[in-house]
């Protein structure tokens, strides 16, 4: 059997192509590909055999014949179950303009979960319910459902006062002649008015059309034996 490794040895000849055409005289420099930095950093395998992925969970003892040996394994982080525990009774939540771009991707760090859900640069959100709850439960040792009782009551109270805060901001403004345009509710009502005057227009003519069809059929019912009676009559002499 012939081993063929020009699969392997696709970073080895590029970076000698590379090389050599930077010393021809008269050729502009070459481009370096997109993928050639990723492939240097991680080679292909040079073996033949799959190598065995890395297990993030136990495997089940009592399964006779494992399955996917060779596929990678999911990753599953513990703020998922909460995240997703949190969402599902607050559904309107997901509605709320999230902020999901990072400064340098370590935004996290500059984060103390201890002191509550307010941290610097960062809205108030189910995300930190979540990272609340989990702190509560690695670093207070209290259970999930106690951990999520607490952080939920300390959302609730952030989000009431955002709310009058927010509600007054409002008061004040209108009261120095400032003008607000309609909100997002009396938006809603007015398309929905709209489309249920259009539909009532067209069920109107829909059923002019059907009593217009009904009174036809009717006449050409009630026309038709006077015709053929007629049409007897004269052919009978």
């Amino acid at each position: 059997m012939v081993r063929k490794l020009r699969a392997a040895r696709v970073i080895q000849a590029t970076t000698e192509l590379l090389v050599s055409r930077d010393h021809v005289k008269g050729r502009p420099p070459p481009g370096i590909p997109a993928w050639y930095q990723a492939v240097r950093t991680i080679p292909p395998a040079e073996v033949l055999t799959r190598p065995y992925p890395a297990q993030h969970r136990p495997l089940n003892p009592h399964q006779k014949k494992p399955r996917n040996l060779y596929r990678p394994t999911e990753l599953v982080y513990p703020e998922d179950e909460l995240r997703q525990d949190f969402y599902r009774d607050h559904p309107w939540e997901l509605a709320r303009p999230m902020m999901v771009l990072e400064l340098d991707g370590e935004d996290a760090r500059h984060r103390d979960w201890s002191r509550g859900l307010e941290q610097p640069g960062m809205r108030l959100s189910g995300e930190s319910v979540v990272q609340r709850q989990l702190w509560l439960m690695e670093n207070a040792e209290m259970s999930k459902e106690g951990a999520y009782d607490q952080a939920r009551k300390e959302f609730y109270l952030l989000r009431q006062r955002e709310e009058i805060e927010q509600r007054i901001a409002v008061e004040e403004a209108r009261i120095v002649g400032a003008y607000f345009g309609k909100s997002l509710l009396r938006v809603g009502m007015e398309l929905e008015d709209k489309a249920y005057e259009k539909w009532k227009a067209w069920a109107a003519a829909e059923i002019q059309k059907a009593k217009v069809a009904a009174a036809q059929s009717e006449l050409a019912a009630n026309t038709l034996p006077d015709a053929s009676g007629e049409a007897d009559g004269e052919a009978a002499p």
